[in-house]
């Protein structure tokens, strides 16, 4: 028995990719079923739900409305995610393990998103006062998360060693 919950413990960041993409999945499909595509409603004081669909990476980049290229985004995003469950399989660091999955479960929310049509559903929009920042969504937050908590411990484990 004891054998088993150390599997499980030892998986657990597996889990938490598949959480990640069901509360992707579900916050996507909560935006397409009651949001207007275009019409801004107001959420908390700097973020409104805007529906809008991007066919390039995260926060609207590269968004070039073409199918071809949205394809090639697929299959790079594709061969990023089979990289990063390399690297979680291979990090023994329990919070690079963590970052690793909240990257994971974001970019596979993405993919499974822009698959059936080249498009990726966004309607979360980040603004100060008048001045817009971008439009994201739920995977996008979880690779910023993500990639934020991976240069923190870069940058926390290289200071604290040159102390050593």
């Amino acid at each position: 028995m004891m054998e088993r919950q150390d599997l499980l413990f030892k998986n657990r960041f597996y889990f938490y990719i598949l959480i990640l993409l069901f509360c992707d999945i579900a916050t996507k499909q909560l935006a397409l079923s009651f949001l207007e595509k275009g019409i801004s409603s107001s959420f908390i004081p700097f973020i409104d739900l805007y529906l809008i669909f991007n066919s390039g990476i995260a926060f609207g980049f590269l968004d070039l409305g073409e199918k071809f290229f949205s394809n090639i985004l697929l299959i790079i995003a594709i061969i990023i995610v089979i990289y990063l469950l390399y690297l979680l399989n291979e990090e023994n660091d329990t919070s690079k393990k963590l970052a690793l999955s909240f990257i994971t479960g974001g970019a596979l929310g993405n993919i499974v998103d822009r698959a059936p049509d080249g498009y990726v559903t966004d309607f979360l929009h980040l603004h100060v006062d008048n001045f817009s920042f971008f439009i994201f969504n739920f995977a996008d937050a979880s690779i910023s998360l993500g990639a934020i908590l991976i240069i923190y411990l870069e940058i926390f484990k290289k200071d604290h060693a040159k102390r050593d």
